[in-house]
């Protein structure tokens, strides 16, 4: 059932625009973009200490490297946070600078698709090198 508006005359204009910045969203994005900040330095770091370490070794030793247990997990936690970081920082660059509504939502429903697809087929291809 739809709540009927509700008319505060006796409120001051900040007190009715509190909390109302953003559509009530902007602070998940500005989280999500921290936390997924934070995730991503020690799993990068983890990262390239085993690329560098797996550098001249044969395929069969990389997936033996990634086919471990924590090795298979970190990996599928690094694409994850890498593409989600990677998604909630360009749609604040659309949200930004993209003036016509239609050609906004447009793009950010294209980038959300295209960046699903690229951490599936991350994950797919980890699970497949590494199982």
């Amino acid at each position: 059932m739809a709540r009927a508006p509700q008319v505060d005359i006796m409120r001051s204009p900040l007190g009715r625009a509190r909390g109302l910045g953003a559509a009530k969203s902007g602070a998940r994005h500005w989280w999500v973009q921290r936390l997924t900040s934070l995730a991503l330095v020690p799993l990068t770091l983890w990262f390239l200490c085993g690329a560098i370490r797996m550098l001249g070794a044969s395929r069969d030793d990389v997936a033996d490297w990634i086919g471990g247990p924590l090795p298979i997990v970190l990996m599928i936690a690094l694409i994850i946070a890498t593409f989600h970081h990677m998604q909630a920082g360009l749609q604040v660059v659309i949200e930004d600078y993209v003036t016509h509504d239609g050609v906004r939502i447009g793009t950010i429903l294209l980038m959300k698709a295209l960046c699903l697809l690229l951490a599936l087929a991350g994950i797919v291809s980890v699970l497949r090198l590494g199982l």
